[in-house]
């Protein structure tokens, strides 16, 4: 365990603000929380830091303590013909995980390359992408309460897993260090999904018939890589705002206005639309505003050129979302997280 106290957060999110923190506690294991949270009558306001990717801090100073999670290790727990379970620590790059299930030649999971963040914070979010999330792999976790002082164990149906959404956004909220997360992986032959036109199309390009888990994974690292900026080029959190999801009244109203507008039917009642056209539409998508603005390459990316205070993103943002309800009736939820 490290303390640093007056600690600069700049190199500990993706955002690149250089914020500070009053302290910042540094774990490596779970008994080393532990022993931090016996030390100090008052955990309520403790927060929870993972790979920094889907944060923005809006203040310059966090007056609360903040946990580093970098409880590491990836462990098989069981094995079969068909499938393996394995037990990743929350610490662990999202990213290298995926990296070591496709070289181990392990599928489930590699649609989701190249998403920041760490494994502790995936199934916070139910990260997504091209078809996939991890609630179609997910298993368990455990998690420590930070007032309890004491572990729990979350099985998946406990976990409440929605679109962006879990219950430890909801009621859990801020309450727990999630500390291992489990996943279930398939051995060959593997199920490919390549549902998503970006994906279909690289393969009909590269004329792969029989496409494999490590075709996919290279393909989505391909798409991600020039859609997406790299948060060391062009500080960023990956996608700013969920795609909002609308019901059929609401979708009838909205497609006979623009009836050109790109949508997906979830079901009967429930309609999703690219919140990057929404936003494209309303003329952002490569507007700079001072030292913020959206990717030119991609307009749900809110972007610091290099000297943003976190503040002045947020600004934008609240201005983005007005802009997109004034003219669709659509509201925009942000994805990322904002901390005061």
């Amino acid at each position: 365990m490290k303390i640093t106290k007056n600690a600069s957060l700049k190199s500990y999110n993706t955002f690149g603000i250089d914020a500070k923190a009053n302290m910042l506690i540094s774990i490596n294991h779970e008994d080393e929380l532990i022993d931090f949270l016996e030390k100090i009558s008052d955990t309520s306001e403790i927060k929870i830091l993972g790979g920094g990717s889907n944060i923005l801090f809006i203040n310059e100073q966090i007056e609360q303590a903040i946990i580093k999670n970098d409880i590491k290790g990836i462990a098989i727990v069981s094995e079969d013909d068909g499938d393996v379970l394995i037990q990743v620590g929350a610490g662990e790059n999202w990213h290298d995980l995926v990296t070591w299930a496709v070289e181990n030649n392990l599928g489930g999971i590699e649609n989701l390359a190249l998403i920041p963040g760490t494994v502790g914070a995936a199934p916070i979010q139910n990260i997504g992408a091209y078809g996939v999330e991890i609630k179609d792999v997910f298993e368990a976790l455990t998690a420590i309460h930070l007032q309890q002082k004491k572990e729990y164990v979350f099985t998946k149906d406990e976990c409440e897993m929605d679109y962006r959404d879990s219950i430890f956004k909801n009621e859990w909220k801020g309450q727990l260090c999630i500390t291992r997360v489990y996943l279930r992986l398939k051995r060959p032959p593997h199920q490919i999904n390549s549902s998503y036109k970006d994906i279909s199309n690289a393969l009909e390009k590269h004329k792969i018939d029989l496409a494999t888990i490590k075709d996919i994974y290279k393909i989505v690292v391909d798409i991600r890589s020039h859609k997406l900026p790299d948060p060391n080029d062009i500080g960023n959190a990956g996608s700013f705002f969920k795609n909002p999801i609308i019901n059929k009244e609401h979708f009838e109203a909205f497609i006979s206005k623009f009836p050109n507008a790109p949508h997906w039917k979830i079901n009967d009642n429930e309609f999703k639309i690219p919140a990057a056209w929404l936003i494209d539409q309303c003329g952002y998508k490569g507007k700079r505003k001072g030292n913020t603005g959206c990717y030119k390459n991609q307009a749900l990316v809110l972007v610091n050129y290099g000297n943003a205070k976190g503040k002045e993103i947020w600004s934008l943002s609240k201005e983005i979302q007005k802009t997109v309800f004034e003219k669709y009736q659509i509201k925009l939820i942000p994805e990322v997280n904002f901390w005061e």
